[in-house]
């Protein structure tokens, strides 16, 4: 009951949010939250002619995900490509939502899931979006066997695998890595200013005051959506507290009157000093933007941003651009991971599983994420596949101490995460340490 519970205030919460439209993503399409759940319809029913139908002998997968801008929809295409390679037999439908960053997808997704019409795998954060979400609520099937069938165990980073996990269990297979705490910069402006990238806080407000100085922005940042000033603040923390009592903050084990906690909000508040004005008005695109033209030095984002500067800007990597760990998290790395897994009462359960032994595999991996501008979740891939800094991120995955993502939805609850993003981006405004702190704390008490 107290799963139940837990299910519908997520579905609520959900709801409220798209109706309200709390993420003004560049990706929004008119329209798209009132025709969602008329397509998503229209899907089933033509999924049920078709099955019903049975030509070739085969099954329908339904690939259910919010993988619809550059890169990520090549990605996604490619990796059904060679899944209908090697599956002729099954058909596959791309059933891809577009808009507000994966809000619309996931209220669509909510929907279905609470009607008992699941897609036959859905796109999900690693960590608590998928364990808070949809495992909490019974709503997965567990891939203890499959993982021992397809010898996955030691194929994914051991901390991975527990966040995909829950009592004993796991219940997703990643597919890709993205970094959260890595800062790109011009590397035109730091050579011309004499500078170094900085390892320490320190450092790095030293850096930005000589850049202040020579009037040039130094971090960009573009609030204007919810999550990004929010990366940033958890950055500073998985600096100040470490990988471990990072994660114990959000577990409660850790209060926010801690000292260091305190010292890293006000760290935050500093860093929030040299940022640029308009920053409410733009999104992260708008943001790096700034940094490929010059106005601004740095950019704190998830590497999604190294395939914005090279694709769509034209950028090259270590020439026109660089890159460095946050500062104070060198050793560490802050992990985002999209997976996929088997929703409880779906009726092509065994093609499901193929789909996720083939997005599993170093084939799958190496297919998807050098266009994705990813990295593999699998420790073994073909790093002649990725370029300079994918070579290097990859290495960096496979030695630093992992950290689950605040504001990527792993490291807490949907809710939680929500009330967050409010509370930092008010901090944001206002600069008020004492509240920031005691809204976070009180959050996490309502849990």
């Amino acid at each position: 009951m107290r799963k139940f519970f837990g299910f519908i205030v997520m579905l609520t919460f959900i709801f409220a949010m798209v109706a309200c439209g709390a993420d003004n993503s560049d990706e929004e399409q008119t329209g798209e939250e009132d025709t969602g759940g008329e397509e998503t319809t229209a899907e089933s029913e033509e999924t049920e002619e078709a099955a019903a139908e049975g030509e070739d002998g085969g099954g329908e997968l339904e690939i259910f995900s919010w993988w619809t801008g550059a890169g990520e929809e090549d990605g996604l295409n490619a990796l059904i490509e060679l899944f209908e390679e090697q599956h002729p037999d099954i058909a596959v439908e791309n059933a891809a939502v577009a808009g507000g960053a994966g809000t619309n997808a996931k209220a669509v997704l909510a929907t279905r899931m609470q009607g008992n019409d699941p897609p036959s795998t859905f796109q999900v954060h690693a960590g608590e979006e998928l364990n808070q979400s949809w495992v909490a609520a019974d709503k997965m099937e567990p891939l203890n066997d499959f993982y021992e069938e397809e010898e996955l165990m030691d194929k994914f980073p051991e901390e991975l695998i527990d966040m995909v996990s829950q009592d004993g269990d796991i219940y997703s297979v990643p597919v890709n890595i993205h970094r959260g705490n890595v800062i790109f910069y011009n590397m035109s402006v730091f050579e011309e200013n004499g500078l170094e990238p900085p390892t320490t806080f320190d450092e790095f407000l030293n850096v930005a005051e000589e850049l202040d100085a020579a009037e040039i922005t130094p971090l960009a940042l573009g609030d204007k959506e919810a999550w990004t000033a929010t990366q940033v603040f958890e950055n500073v923390l998985l600096g100040a507290l470490g990988p471990e009592d990072y994660q114990a903050l959000w577990n409660g084990d850790i209060s926010f009157d801690d000292e260091r906690v305190v010292e890293a909000a006000e760290t935050f508040k500093q860093i929030l000093g040299y940022v640029n004005e308009d920053h409410a008005s733009r999104n992260w695109q708008d943001s790096a933007q700034l940094v490929s033209e010059g106005e601004a030095a740095m950019i704190n984002m998830g590497d999604w941003a190294k395939g914005y500067f090279s694709n769509d800007l034209d950028m090259e990597v270590n020439e026109d651009f660089g890159y460095f760990a946050f500062p104070e998290t060198t050793e560490d790395f802050m992990v985002i991971s999209d997976t996929f897994g088997l929703p409880s009462g779906v009726e092509n359960e065994e093609d499901v599983k193929k789909f996720l032994s083939v997005l599993g595999s170093v084939e799958g991996q190496d297919t998807f994420n050098p266009l994705k501008g990813s990295i593999p979740a699998r420790v073994d891939s073909d790093e002649s596949k990725y370029d300079e800094y994918g070579v290097d991120t990859i290495e960096d995955f496979r030695e630093a101490n992992l950290a689950p993502s605040l504001a990527h939805g792993s490291a807490a609850s949907e809710g939680y995460l929500t009330k967050a993003n409010q509370a930092v981006n008010i901090f944001v405004t206002q600069g008020d340490v004492e509240r920031l702190l005691e809204s976070l704390e009180a959050a996490l008490a309502e849990e």
